[in-house]
């Protein structure tokens, strides 16, 4: 705020001190001395006065006067006795050389020495100055030869000046800074956390660079005081040097301290907005794989259905599966997020009692759902398996009653036809040991897990028809080994008799033929005895023969009955499912209630996705099904159905030829949320493409 008056130099401090080490200010001669304000004055005395550290012992002013006038001289020693702000030690005046100055001048000081209130010496000549302050502490206008350059001393003191505010000011906003960081309140969102945490970060970088300038400023200061000594090794600095440089370390060493305490102050808060938004992306993947392990919980539970047959089963495994690799991949993320929430709880985290917690939940989620998995996949397993065993002893029942239906009667009569068949039945119980189910009592104690009434009611039915295949089985092997056991007859006296009486024809026409060839009463006593005995023989082999053609009839109709009855049921339930696809699917595509769930890549695809359904769907529930229905008391004419109808069976070809189009149609858009709603609405466990399938599976079953 002075430079301009200090700039003036009517006074100045050199850094000279005197034999008891007061500093000194020197008043050179300046001509304008009595024209500069009174509060310039003062303001240049107050600042010299201020500038050393050893003020307590006073100063030594020097008034060099040497070209003024006595008047002058009076009145400048009268000012600065009035204005000079210190503790005065001794001034020393170099009057005027004039003999007529001077002599004024000494009379003058004798009559107002009074009123000085100053020790005040009077001197002659610059030998007289020496006696009071060494040459080297005098500058050169004063025959010293102290190194003074004011413009140097203006420029040091204005850096120093300069670079104190710089530091003061420095400090006060890394305060003010620290302050601010230390009020803050942590957000609770990883966006705003990180925007706090980048703007903190800018900020503390801006002050980083205020304190580089800083630093560099107070190096470049302190090179500039030195230089002399650097530029001269034997270059003495004189007290006010070296208080400069004194000033200047102790501002470098106050901004290194403060430097390093910020630093150390950022430190800390640096790592509490990082593990702040640590903490917040914790919290979120926490949410999200919360969320993620709900929805895999949801459709685990969903599965419920143990499946009605092997193939619902393997159809229900398979989406099994696809909810295990979605859950592998969830049950991933959950334990990495438990390893981070590890990591950071290891490092110290200030939010350990929160992440904690969470760890632990998400870890009892896991182990619960793969617990729950594996139980699911345990139970289908074995709904599977049993599912095998029924599926086996019902093969092998309908494989048994095939065989009974494909042996002949009329092969059956002779004794190598019964062995052979009675053979192939033995051969074929034999088959038995992998295929028949074992006693009911042990399936429903293997298998009580997964009974509910429907399977239970399945597993009966199926024993049911393997008890009453096996009793089938039965009666032919009884008739059969009375037909091949071996008859033993008497060897008769008389002619020769027919080898076989087949029918009751032949025996007529034989006896016919005795009484035509014989009419005495010889013969005729043989001819008696012979038709006894044929009639005898007759009677076994028709008793025989009557035994197995009925049980075979009786083992044929039970046949036929449980063949008719298992295709009406199975049609009924076909045209069912065919219904509950056209109403709750394809219908569905074309209401505007669910058009806003329909993805743009399905809009007018039903064709493609259904293909030709709907004319399945009239020709089986109009035409087909009732035909049927009709010979259900004749079941062995139902082929009739299929050879009359077998042209309406084309409809067919044409479905099967659009499959691969629907399938990849199906596979494009099959997480599509409108077939979720559908599915939801029609409480189906099966989704639309299991659906889509029947008509495939049912044309193969009809062979």
């Amino acid at each position: 705020d002075i430079e301009d008056q200090l700039r003036k130099k009517f006074a100045y401090l050199s850094g000279g001190r005197g034999r008891d080490g007061c500093p000194v200010i020197t008043f050179p001669e300046y001509s304008a001395f009595s024209e500069i304000p009174e509060k310039d004055f003062q303001s240049v005395l107050t600042y010299l006065t201020n500038i050393p550290s050893a003020q307590d012992a006073g100063f030594i002013l020097v008034i060099d006067r040497r070209q003024d006038k006595w008047t002058s001289v009076q009145a400048s020693i009268l000012r600065i006795a009035a204005s000079f702000p210190g503790n005065l030690q001794l001034v020393l005046v170099l009057r005027p050389t004039g003999f007529f100055h001077k002599t004024l001048l000494d009379i003058a000081f004798r009559f107002h020495r009074d009123d000085y209130k100053m020790k005040i010496i009077m001197l002659s000549s610059l030998t007289e100055l020496n006696s009071y302050i060494d040459k080297t502490q005098l500058t050169e206008d004063l025959g010293g030869t102290l190194d003074y350059c004011h413009n140097r001393w203006l420029s040091h003191r204005t850096a120093i000046e300069n670079f104190a505010l710089m530091v003061k000011q420095t400090a006060q906003s890394l305060r003010s800074f620290g302050t601010e960081l230390a009020e803050t309140e942590l957000p609770n969102d990883v966006q705003s956390t990180s925007s706090l945490l980048a703007v903190h970060t800018e900020r503390k970088d801006k002050m980083k660079e205020d304190l580089r300038i800083a630093l560099i400023q107070g190096d470049d200061i302190l090179k500039s005081i030195t230089k002399p000594v650097l530029e001269n090794p034997e270059y003495k600095m004189n007290p006010d040097q070296l208080e400069n440089q004194i000033t200047v370390e102790r501002l470098l060493a106050q901004l290194d301290e403060t430097e390093t305490a910020f630093d150390d102050f950022w430190s800390k808060h640096q790592q509490k907005l990082e593990q702040c938004l640590q903490l917040r992306h914790f919290e979120l993947h926490y949410k999200e794989v919360k969320a993620a392990l709900n929805i895999a919980s949801e459709r685990l539970t969903g599965f419920t259905e143990v499946g009605n047959s092997c193939s619902h089963v393997e159809h229900i495994l398979k989406e099994l599966s696809l909810v295990e690799e979605k859950l592998h991949d969830v049950l991933e993320k959950a334990n990495m997020l438990i390893s981070e929430g590890g990591e950071l709880i290891q490092n110290n985290h200030y939010a350990v009692d929160s992440i904690l917690p969470k760890c632990n939940e998400l870890q009892h989620h896991c182990e619960t759902l793969t617990v729950e998995s594996n139980n699911k996949r345990a139970l289908l397993n074995q709904s599977h398996d049993l599912h095998s065993q029924l599926e086996r002893s019902m093969k092998w029942c309908d494989e048994g009653i095939y065989l009974l239906a494909s042996q002949l009667v009329d092969k059956c009569q002779s004794q190598d036809g019964a062995e052979s068949a009675l053979q192939e039945i033995e051969n074929f119980l034999d088959t038995g040991t992998g295929n028949k189910l074992k006693e009911l009592n042990y399936l429903y104690k293997d298998y009580e897990a997964i009974l509910n009434q429907e399977l239970m009611e399945h597993v009966q039915k199926v024993f049911q028809k393997q008890e009453s295949m096996e009793e089938m089985f039965q009666k032919r092997q009884v008739s059969l080994k009375k037909l091949a056991a071996k008859q033993t007859r008497p060897v008769q006296p008389v002619a020769p008799r027919p080898e076989v009486f087949v029918k009751s024809q032949s025996t007529s026409l034989a006896l016919q033929r005795e009484s035509e060839d014989s009419s005495s009463p010889e013969n005729h006593m043989i001819r008696r005895v012979n038709y006894r005995r044929a009639k005898s023989e007759m009677s076994e082999i028709h008793q025989t023969r009557g035994g197995s053609v009925m049980d075979d009839d009786e083992n044929l109709a039970v046949l036929r009955k449980h063949v008719i009855n298992e295709l009406i049921e199975t049609e009924r339930a076909y045209v069912e499912e065919l219904l509950c696809v056209l109403e709750g699917y394809a219908a569905e595509m074309d209401s505007p209630l669910m058009a806003h769930l329909i993805s743009p890549g399905l809009q007018n695809k039903k064709d493609v996705l259904f293909g030709n359904m709907e004319e399945i769907y009239h020709f089986h529930n109009r035409i087909f099904l009732r035909e049927l229905e009709n010979y259900i008391e004749y079941p062995e004419l139902v082929g009739r159905c299929f050879l009359e109808r077998m042209e309406d069976f084309q409809v067919y070809e044409k479905y099967c030829q659009n499959k691969p189009r629907s399938e990849s149609l199906w596979r494009q858009f099959s997480d599509c949320v409108f077939f979720q709603e559908c599915q939801r609405k029609l409480d189906h466990k099966l989704s639309l493409d299991s659906y889509l399938l029947k008509p495939v599976q049912r044309i193969t079953k009809y062979q």
